[in-house]
């Protein structure tokens, strides 16, 4: 398999894009592109008349918030994993001491 980049099309609001991607992150464009364009048609709705350009920018501000929020969890867990890893590393090194003792 070559480490090159392939070309892929995707439509975005009855657009068409051509986007260079490796083999290997295909799929993740094709479903990035799929989630874009379900975002962006559920911010058109019935009103054909609003900018493509707005309805662009108001879904990226969406998809950045989601992520923005995923992030912030993802780092509360890591910190709560932490915290409880060295919990139990404080245990066993206790246990361990008082069975060495």
């Amino acid at each position: 398999m070559s480490g090159g980049n392939e070309p892929v099309s995707v439509r975005v609001l009855d657009r068409e894009y051509t986007v260079g991607v490796s083999a290997d992150e295909r799929d993740g464009l094709v479903a990035a592109a799929r989630l874009l364009d379900a975002r962006m048609r559920e911010l058109r709705g019935n009103n054909r008349m609003v900018a493509v350009d707005r309805i662009a920018v108001l879904a990226a501000l969406n998809l950045a918030h989601e992520v923005q929020q995923l992030r912030q969890e993802r780092d509360a867990q890591q910190r709560e994993l932490s915290g409880t890893l060295d919990a139990l590393n404080r245990r066993l090194d206790g246990l361990l001491g008082a069975s060495t003792g």
